[in-house]
């Protein structure tokens, strides 16, 4: 089932206070940018990261799973603790590299 509008835009919000956050449509699913990093891939209605060692203590407890056939498993986000979600946001697009110019 691909994400509902809805969830993109609860997503969105929820990461609003760390900055500019947008989101693309990537083959029925989503990927959710915070200044211009990508930090979630949005799938069913679940939002996963990547299972980096920079959040792996705040993680611990995470239920985890696969966004998409063939994908690495991710940890899946709790928001019912937007607190801890912005924290492992924060960690996360710290540890992240910015995209790669398609420019030649």
């Amino acid at each position: 089932m691909p994400c509902t509008a809805d969830f993109i835009e609860f997503v969105c919000s929820a990461l609003a206070p760390l900055g500019v956050v947008r989101s693309r449509k990537m083959m029925g699913d989503y990927v959710i940018y915070l200044n211009d990093k990508c930090v979630i891939t949005a799938c069913d209605n679940m939002a996963f990261v990547k299972k980096l060692p920079c959040i792996a203590d705040l993680m611990a407890d995470a239920e985890c799973g696969c966004p998409y056939g063939g994908a690495k498993e991710a940890y899946i986000l709790d928001f019912q603790d937007r607190q801890k979600v912005l924290r492992v946001i924060e960690m996360l697009w710290e540890d992240l590299p910015f995209p790669k110019s398609r420019r030649k």
